[in-house]
């Protein structure tokens, strides 16, 4: 049979000079050149982005090497493949004759078949006496054992470009996780700095992402985030030195001002009594005592002045740490709608929207005094803001709110990563890298 023979398409379809390109390259097949079918169909999958093809053309390209009576292909086995369209249509489970014939043109258009029409455009076979195959019109196969090797090549810088950007997306999201991680620990450790800045311009960035980027996009925004994240270690690092220049006598006076044994944090002062007020204990630990007669939206006695006296108007209670009122109700927005005039300008207006929150969720007064007595006006405040936000995965506000106070009571508490996972959650949605 006379596979490199030069043959025109049947009927309307005119002959191009890529059609005989193709031909000419399908009659330099090495001598004894022989491929595994399905090895080398499995490559075509995998080149198929590089190829042109998509892969209902590859569906039936997948029926045509079916008809194929061998596994090797051969030139000494003959090349040609001759199935009616009805054929192909049940081999490719039922796709639709016409667009069986749209995709074997992609396919021939590709450089992947080339076409024996017969002078009737009919397929079929010619056997001689002894029933072996004379000549036969139909696809010949020939392209793909020509093109053998090229086309495993490109199916090996498919799989390497597809590895990279793998590695480039396991990479951007440890760098994601480890900024998400050390913001949070920097407001967690109340260090220095605009962080919630830092997270806003963190989110823009991975938001910055398309939906489908490109390896080039990739690489940019994985030099963006190293970056960034390289700044906040040098932030991080320095707070670590300056604590470190400041010596042994600024710790001990740390701990001097700390003088309940049972706190949970050494570096943090106690929440003591304010004038005027008369302390209870409660497990050994000083607590504050609301005034008798005075409205529950007030603050406890002498907290105005405390916080005045504090940079930032913060209060650390029970050894739990009060955060910036911005932090607060970026995680938290849904108590906005509860402040003085649907508006919360102060704490003093979240501690009153923390009472309405309070009765809306049957959480009684014992509980939320106990509370502020325990964790602190700001951060009792703070803490209802954070169950009003969690309300439908929370069966008993009151009885969670009892719960976070004895935890706090044993130091196995703190506000922070609470705050932290409701500024995630309620961040823009983004696009992932990963």
């Amino acid at each position: 049979m006379e596979t490199g023979s030069i043959t025109t398409p049947f009927g309307r379809r005119s002959m191009t000079l890529g059609m005989l390109a193709n031909q000419v390259m399908a009659g330099e097949i090495k001598p004894a050149q022989t491929v595994d079918k399905w090895k080398l169909f499995r490559a075509l999958c995998e080149a198929k982005p590089l190829l042109g093809i998509g892969d209902r053309a590859l569906a039936v390209l997948n029926a045509l090497l079916s008809f194929y009576p061998k596994n090797e292909l051969a030139e000494q086995n003959g090349l040609i493949v001759f199935p009616s369209n009805v054929q192909l249509s049940l081999r490719t489970h039922g796709m639709a004759e016409q667009t069986v014939r749209r995709h074997l043109a992609a396919l021939v258009e590709a450089g992947l078949l080339l076409r024996k029409d017969s002078p009737n455009g009919k397929r079929y076979v010619r056997r001689d006496r002894a029933g072996e195959i004379d000549e036969a019109f139909g696809f010949s196969l020939a392209p793909l054992l020509a093109r053998a090797e090229e086309i495993e090549q490109l199916a090996a810088e498919v799989m390497a470009e597809r590895l990279h950007v793998q590695r480039l997306r396991e990479r951007i999201t440890l760098c994601r996780r480890d900024i998400a991680k050390l913001i949070e620990a920097a407001v967690e450790e109340d260090v220095e700095g605009d962080w919630q800045g830092l997270y806003q311009e963190f989110r823009d960035l991975i938001e910055g992402l398309p939906r489908s980027p490109t390896t080039a996009q990739l690489e940019q925004l994985l030099d963006e985030l190293t970056a960034f994240r390289a700044d906040i270690l040098n932030r991080l690092e320095t707070r670590i030195k300056s604590t470190k220049q400041r010596g042994n006598a600024d710790y001990i006076e740390r701990h001097i001002q700390n003088s309940n044994p049972e706190s949970t944090s050494d570096l943090e002062p106690s929440f003591e009594p304010k004038q005027g007020a008369m302390p209870e204990q409660d497990n050994g630990r000083g607590a504050v005592t609301l005034e008798k007669g005075r409205d529950e939206t007030a603050l406890p006695i002498g907290q105005e002045e405390q916080q005045s006296r504090r940079p930032g108007g913060r209060d650390d209670a029970g050894g739990l740490k009060s955060f910036p009122l911005g932090l607060v109700l970026q995680a938290c927005p849904e108590i906005v709608a509860y402040g003085p005039d649907g508006v919360i300008r102060n704490w003093r207006d979240l501690m009153s929207a923390a009472v309405m929150v309070r009765s809306m969720l049957g959480v009684s007064p014992s509980a939320y005094e106990e509370a502020a007595n325990v964790m602190g006006a700001e951060n009792a405040a703070t803490v209802m803001a954070c169950i009003l936000e969690r309300g439908g995965h929370i069966n008993s506000a009151g009885g969670y709110l009892r719960d976070l106070t004895r935890r706090s009571e044993k130091g196995e508490f703190a506000i922070g990563p609470m705050l932290m996972a409701l500024l995630r959650a309620n961040a823009p949605a983004g696009r992932k890298a990963g």
